[in-house]
């Protein structure tokens, strides 16, 4: 800090040596944290998994052979979506299959896509047991095709895929979890090292007399025989040269 101007002076070469003579203590740190997200993610985190079922939106009564055809299947993809989050079709699901929550606690598990430039409606959910996650995407198919049918008056919506049985949790995602907590711990070691650095204004050196006091130095005396430079006594000299 200059006295004059009453600002902080921040050598970034200095800093980058400081950073790299605490690498150990970062490392130290990448490790715990990511240890810890690791420990997380497979001991505490429940396991997600998750099932897809795919209808095509048009009944086979349904023509393709003009572009307004065309047209109104892909309209009609906005209005399935819409159908199947009902609140008719959900509680009909959770009636049927005797589930144990909420209109709104079931939205959360179920998502609906429509994949680009198709008449393709995906219908996924995602449970913490996997049996039930085909099980309830499955019923969704199902009382959905029948009020799709009732509603517009059509032929139920043909089904393409009914859900999958999933083989694996698609969350907590281990390996991701454990870099992210490698990096955060890698962040936050290397910015409380930062915030000592700048925050330091001991006299370390020759330098740092100049630096902080504005003197200069006429010699330096090792408090020690072979001791480190780092370690030594500085005489600081008032006025100019003599």
């Amino acid at each position: 800090m200059n006295p004059a101007t009453d600002e902080i002076e921040i050598d970034l070469l200095e800093i980058f040596y400081v950073i790299k003579s605490k690498m150990l203590i970062i490392l130290a740190s990448m490790i715990a944290f990511g240890g810890i997200m690791f420990g997380y993610s497979t001991l505490l985190a429940q396991p997600v998994y998750q099932s897809t079922a795919r209808m095509y939106i048009l009944s086979q009564s349904t023509s393709l052979t003009s572009l307004a055809d065309i047209q109104v299947g892909t309209s009609l993809t906005h209005d399935y979506k819409v159908m199947i989050t009902s609140r008719t079709v959900v509680e009909q699901v959770i009636e049927n299959l005797q589930l144990d929550c909420t209109y709104g606690q079931m939205l959360e598990q179920i998502s609906i896509n429509n994949p680009s430039n198709t008449r393709i409606i995906e219908i996924t959910i995602q449970d913490n047991v996997p049996e039930d996650a085909k099980l309830i995407v499955d019923e969704f198919v199902e009382v959905s095709r029948e009020k799709i049918s009732s509603i517009m008056v059509t032929d139920a919506p043909s089904v393409v895929d009914y859900g999958n049985m999933p083989i694996g949790p698609v969350s907590p995602n281990v390996m991701k979890n454990t870099a992210i907590g490698a990096i955060l711990g890698a962040f936050l070691a290397i910015a409380i090292v930062i915030v000592i650095f700048l925050m330091d204004d001991t006299v370390k050196n020759a330098d740092d007399v100049e630096k902080y006091l504005g003197l200069n130095t006429l010699t330096s005396v090792p408090l020690k025989e072979g001791e480190k430079k780092a370690k030594k006594k500085f005489l600081p000299r008032m006025g100019g040269k003599r």
